[in-house]
């Protein structure tokens, strides 16, 4: 029975990684190292994002293969032990880890009605309580509110009410009502609400961090956008009266005549403006609806662009105000900085990350241990209460499972001990039971997540493919810099050999200039430079080089060039009689040849050194790839590409 059981289980087992295989099969090996069809896919994929020529899969295996063989070889010699690139290839696994840890359909979600939100603008009235210490005075305060919300429905007045019951402080001012207000005005937990209780309803009372709330939706209409405005503002004191207003307004009615006068409207803000914005000119930041009190915002929209308003009065003081331009909402896309940066500020900022945890719970098949409060309650009442040597004796010894998730994954209740405080004190062993279980969600949270991201190379193909791509490309960096770019660069034999072999090719279709300008502060330096050169004589370009650059210093700067007519205005205005000079060069606003002539075809290698360079990188590498398919094996599952084919015919 036994022996039934346990070739049972080896079959399951097998069919299990079998069912895996089949969903991403071995396209191909190279140096007995495996390559996924979902890398190679993934690959080909972003190479043809970026073709105009698309390439087909046929064309794209035969570089890919070459690639590997490379990496291959970067293996071979150890780059990928390298101190250097095993701390830069963790700290790219630790950034990009990020993304994996967030539900992007969610954060898409919210930012799309973030911006919905950002084309309306609603009419709302508002009532608050005051949130309660505790669980249970929250809900009285929820059953008190819902109360009050039935009163409104029975025909009393929800101003009224609001003046009675409600701690909003804006009441004193607004009664209340907020006219026309755009998103983010409101935090998100009460903005939700005001924008999703239909035209003309009451919402249910809702509990937020600031208080308990009811709102009423009276309109919704299309969004003013932002306008820019400035304002000149004569503030009231503190203990207004009638007559001290009217000396206000006097003061304001004074500066408007400057105004109609002609005088500049920055300038007298500058001047007479009793608010921060003075030191711009009275420019304040873009406005939306909501953003300022009711009485400046309809003012500040109803101008016309350029328009200066008459002076109005506020509770802050009497403005004068003048609108810039407006601007409407604009594209998703051009709102979505501003939205995100938005929903960093408040709860919609962890709402994708707890969104994604919940979901690696859910897929590691995360469980809570159901007998924990009973355990708990055991051993409390064992001990005679929760003290600190609870703590010490029960909690840190234990092992009694409190959760478990993955395949075999147990996390005991000793885990909890660093969390919990000795020294607390409880009602009961009830309520410490209660709080010690408290912590559970949080250990498995973060203990979960640890785990999730240890191995999300093994469980997340997307995270494993760009991993792949980054450490691979970075070792590619290496062996091809090592092995080719380095060579050719300091190989000075070997480029003058190909140079002196292929002549013919490297000829030019018109003359060049060759020599070396000299660009000078002004034109006394310049002088000067001539004049250096005179005292000279016939010597070596590096010495008189040399000589100048230890003269002159910072004053000068000498470029060395070899270039054809049209290619560089300060050598055609100079070498080849251009019709215009450049206003500068470099960044010094006069130039000269220092020494130079024109050549019809190059004369040695240093003139067409970079396409020299070009060609023998392109044969160390031709080389150098015949040698490694010589050195590594490499195998394609024909069956496997073929597949691949079919999707892409």
């Amino acid at each position: 029975m036994k022996l039934k059981f346990f070739v049972s289980a080896l079959v399951i087992a097998a069919a299990v990684v079998g069912a895996w295989a089949a969903k991403d099969p071995v396209l191909m090996t190279i140096n007995n190292k495996k390559v996924t069809l979902s890398e190679f896919e993934y690959l080909y994929k972003k190479n043809l994002d970026q073709q105009v020529n698309k390439e087909s899969i046929d064309e794209y295996v035969e570089r890919f293969v070459s690639y590997k063989l490379k990496v291959a070889e970067a293996e071979a010699l150890g780059y990928d032990t390298l101190p250097r690139i095993v701390n830069e290839l963790n700290g790219y696994k630790s950034e990009m880890l990020t993304p994996f840890l967030v539900d992007n359909d969610l954060k898409e979600k919210l930012i799309q009605e973030a911006y919905n939100r950002m084309t309306v603008t609603v009419d709302i009235n508002h009532l608050m309580l005051p949130r309660g210490a505790t669980d249970e005075e929250n809900r009285a305060q929820l059953a008190k509110m819902d109360s009050i919300r039935n009163c409104i429905l029975n025909g009393e007045d929800f101003t009224d009410l609001a003046m009675k019951y409600s701690v909003d402080p804006s009441r004193l001012r607004n009664q209340g009502h907020y006219e026309y207000l755009s998103s983010g005005f409101f935090p998100y937990s009460i903005e939700y609400v005001a924008f999703t209780t239909p035209v003309g309803e009451i919402s249910q009372p809702f509990l937020s961090e600031y208080g308990v709330h009811l709102i009423k939706v009276n309109e919704v209409r299309p969004s003013e956008g932002q306008v820019e405005v400035g304002h000149i503002l004569r503030r009231f004191p503190r203990d207004v009266n009638d007559s001290i207003k009217a000396v206000v307004k006097a003061q304001t009615d004074s500066i408007y005549q400057c105004l109609l006068n002609g005088e500049d409207f920055e300038e007298l803000a500058r001047k007479y403006c009793q608010d921060g914005s003075a030191q711009y000119g009275g420019k304040l930041p873009l406005l939306s609806r909501g953003s300022t009190i009711e009485a400046f915002d309809n003012v500040a929209f109803a101008l016309a662009d350029g328009e200066i308003s008459l002076p109005i009065e506020t509770v802050y003081g009497y403005h004068i105000i003048k609108k810039y331009s407006h601007k409407p909402v604009g594209t998703l896309e051009e709102c979505r900085p501003n939205i995100e940066a938005m929903m960093q500020r408040d709860e919609r900022g962890s709402m994708p990350i707890d969104s994604k945890v919940s979901q690696i719970m859910s897929d590691l098949n995360y469980k809570k241990n159901d007998k924990l409060h009973e355990y708990l309650m055991k051993e409390l009442n064992k001990h005679g209460g929760y003290d600190s040597t609870f703590v010490t004796d029960v909690v840190a010894k234990s092992k009694f499972v409190i959760f478990t998730y993955g395949k075999d994954k147990k996390t005991y209740l000793s885990a909890m001990t660093k969390l919990l405080n000795p020294k607390a004190q409880y009602a009961n062993s009830e309520v410490a039971a209660a709080a010690i279980e408290g912590n559970v969600e949080r250990i498995a949270k973060q203990e979960i997540v640890q785990y999730y991201s240890e191995n999300l190379l093994d469980i997340n193909p997307d995270y494993r493919n760009l991993m792949n791509e980054y450490r691979d490309g970075t070792l590619l960096f290496e062996v091809m810099n090592n092995e080719v770019w380095r060579k050719a660069k300091t190989d000075e034999a070997g480029l003058q050999n190909l140079f002196d072999e292929n002549r013919d090719k490297y000829r030019w279709d018109s003359p060049h200039f060759k020599g070396i300008m000299v660009c000078a502060k002004n034109d006394s330096i310049l002088n000067e430079v001539g004049l250096a050169m005179q005292q000279m004589g016939p010597v070596p370009e590096d010495t008189i080089t040399a000589t100048l650059n230890k003269k002159f210093g910072h004053n000068i700067k000498m470029v060395r060039v070899i270039t054809k007519k049209g290619e560089n205005a300060m050598v055609d205005h100079i070498a080849f009689d251009g019709p215009q000079a450049p206003s500068s060069y470099s960044g010094f606003p006069v130039y000269a040849k220092l020494f130079g002539r024109i050549i019809d075809q190059p004369e040695e290698l240093a003139d067409v050194k970079g396409l020299v360079s070009s060609d023998y990188q392109d044969i160390l590498e031709q080389q150098w790839l015949e040698g490694l398919h010589k050195k590594y094996k490499v195998n394609i599952n024909q069956k496997v590409l073929n597949q691949l084919k079919a999707r892409y015919q």
